[in-house]
């Protein structure tokens, strides 16, 4: 385990290049949910992103826009763009349903925003995948028949022809987790589930594979990795926030095995 206290941009600079098998974070999203004051260099940061990720590597990148004079801030999508521009690989816009919301903006004019972005970079092809199998088949012990259609337009015989379904198929890309509401388990304004970093680690790495949060918070992404087996890096700027994750980490659960 390896805990940095400052600027990630800085502070990325301490890593050995190819390094990284997993980034799991959640960076300030704009003015709302932090107590920060200071900004990021999104250019030096993509950067070193690029240099210390492992060839296939995947950085989730969790966020979301603020409401500004009537306007979403698009700062979400300025972020993706800024990976791209740096050669990564838009691997998958995923979303983040919650169960209720948070009003951060007039009702009488807006629908409830209930979900946040979940961006999948990737540098070059992802090199894990793990997909969860936990979506309630309807059709369950059923044959599959049908084809699927080519660019083209022409159709071909789809390769799991004749199989029997099984009772839960591959999750789909929106995920269904509630956001945190007890007092009691909320450490840090713009914390996640740990449930959500927990099914990222499953999906994009292995076991002993090495899993960074550069914006750590209170520490969700360091406690998911120890409770799964990983490695782990983590870099945070606010001192306070800093000490709480190092505590949660270092006493964090892990694995039997």
């Amino acid at each position: 385990m390896q805990l940095y206290c400052g600027d990630c941009a800085k502070e990325l600079k301490k890593i050995p290049a190819n390094f990284v098998d997993l980034v799991v974070t959640s960076p300030p999203y704009d003015t709302l949910r932090t107590c920060y004051n200071s900004t990021f260099d999104m250019d030096a940061i993509t950067s070193e992103l690029m240099r210390v990720m492992k060839q296939g590597g995947v950085i989730v990148w969790v966020v979301a826009d603020e409401t500004i004079n009537g306007s979403e801030s698009g700062t979400s999508f300025r972020q993706a763009l800024k990976f791209m521009d740096a050669g990564f690989n838009l691997h998958d816009t995923m979303i983040w349903e919650k169960a209720g919301f948070t009003d951060t903006g007039s009702l009488k004019v807006r629908y409830p925003n209930v979900f946040e972005y979940m961006f999948v970079f990737s540098k070059g092809k992802p090199k894990t995948f793990n997909p969860i199998k936990d979506r309630v088949n309807v059709s369950a012990g059923r044959k599959m028949h049908g084809v699927i259609r080519q660019k083209d337009g022409s159709v071909k015989t789809m390769s799991s022809n004749g199989k029997t379904l099984c009772d839960y198929g591959q999750r789909f890309n929106v995920w269904q987790i509630d956001s945190l509401k007890s007092n009691t388990e909320r450490r840090h304004p713009a914390q996640f589930p740990l449930q959500l970093a927990k099914d990222h680690i499953y999906s994009w790495s292995n076991t002993n594979d090495t899993v960074m949060d550069i914006f750590m918070g209170s520490g969700t992404t360091g406690v998911a990795s120890v409770n799964m087996g990983r490695k782990f890096i983590g870099i945070e700027i606010d001192k306070g926030y800093f000490e709480m994750a190092k505590c949660r980490i270092e006493t964090a659960e892990r694995p039997l095995f």
